[in-house]
């Protein structure tokens, strides 16, 4: 079997995910659908006289088995106590990790639903609820080999892979001087929060990863799984540019948190910060994956003088957010 770093990950065809998934004993009916992922593969595989599985195939070297494994664990957890969490399947021996050739991958069941509605009071109440019991469960112990949310892999480590390989020259001074000065600022909210705990969290919590369904919030996709403060899966919830309106919806998710668990308010300090690493992230994110043909093909604006130099006047405006003070409870 050859390294699995050096398959094309381009290479994954159609016929291959369906045999893929017929080597787990399903019989496909030939339909697939590939879903909107560009991390790792996903496809929708119809299966005879059945419901559709959900192929994930994982992108080679990003992950160990180990850290893999790790993100199917917390959804098992998560299922065992009732919560609405897409779990993977798992066969008679109790695998959720499956190999077929040089990939790598796992099924999961079809969950349909909508996205919440970020804007209702009601549903950010329930989605409050629902992230409390999550993280209940995921305080109860930590990730052993999953990397952690952190300054240094989303803040430094990114700014120097752009630094180095992707800036344009009449921009990077710019860049390096504007970078460093958000640093500064990160490090200012991590100390003003202090010590706050770290525990296992989606990573990833943004409205395209909940189906609304049955007025209940089923969350999928545990990729980005991370140990992380609790606030990052909280944050991206917020809608618009309002600071009253945003303390509003606050309070209307912590209100339904705090029924399951304790939210910790000294981590609003951290949520302008986490803004900011995903921001440098994402777009480190798109600068390491660009030899992936499906990259240039699918965010043709990135990696352009014009896109460069509006990603500097974003975090130029996030260097002004970090400097505010957090957000309140209402």
């Amino acid at each position: 079997m050859s390294d699995l770093s050096a398959q094309p990950f381009y290479q994954l065809t159609p016929d291959t995910v369906i045999d893929a998934v017929e080597s787990m004993g399903y019989l496909s009916d030939g339909r697939i659908l590939a879903l909107n992922s560009y991390e790792n593969r996903v496809y929708q595989v119809g299966i005879e006289e059945e419901v559709p599985l959900i192929a994930k195939f994982y992108r080679p070297a990003r992950w160990s088995d180990a850290q893999i494994l790790e993100e199917h664990e917390i959804c098992f957890e998560l299922v065992e106590r009732e919560l609405p969490v897409v779990a993977p399947l798992r066969n008679a021996q109790g695998d959720s990790l499956f190999r077929f050739g040089d990939y790598r991958f796992a099924l999961y069941p079809r969950r349909g639903g909508r996205a919440p509605e970020l804007a209702d009071l009601d549903h950010l109440y329930r989605l409050g609820q629902t992230l409390g019991r999550i993280h209940l469960v995921g305080a109860a112990h930590p990730f052993k080999v999953r990397p952690p949310l952190d300054i240094q892999s989303y803040g430094r480590d990114s700014i120097d892979f752009i630094s180095r390989n992707f800036i344009p020259a009449s921009l990077r001074s710019a860049y390096t001087s504007l970078t460093a000065d958000l640093l500064v600022g990160i490090e200012r909210c991590y100390a003003a929060a202090g010590d706050v705990r770290q525990i296992r969290v989606h990573g990833d919590c943004h409205g395209g990863n909940i189906l609304w369904r049955d007025d209940t919030p089923n969350f999928v996709d545990f990729d980005d799984a991370r140990m992380a403060p609790a606030i990052q899966d909280l944050w991206m919830l917020l809608t618009g540019d309002d600071r009253q309106q945003q303390q509003v919806q606050l309070a209307e998710i912590v209100e339904g948190y705090n029924e399951f668990a304790d939210f910790d308010p000294r981590e609003l300090h951290l949520v302008e910060a986490l803004r900011t690493l995903r921001m440098l992230n994402y777009s480190a994110w798109l600068a390491r994956r660009w030899e992936d043909p499906a990259f240039p093909h699918n965010f043709t604006w990135f990696n352009t003088e014009r896109y460069w130099g509006e990603h500097i006047l974003q975090l130029r405006e996030q260097l002004s957010a970090l400097q505010q003070p957090p957000l309140q409870l209402l």
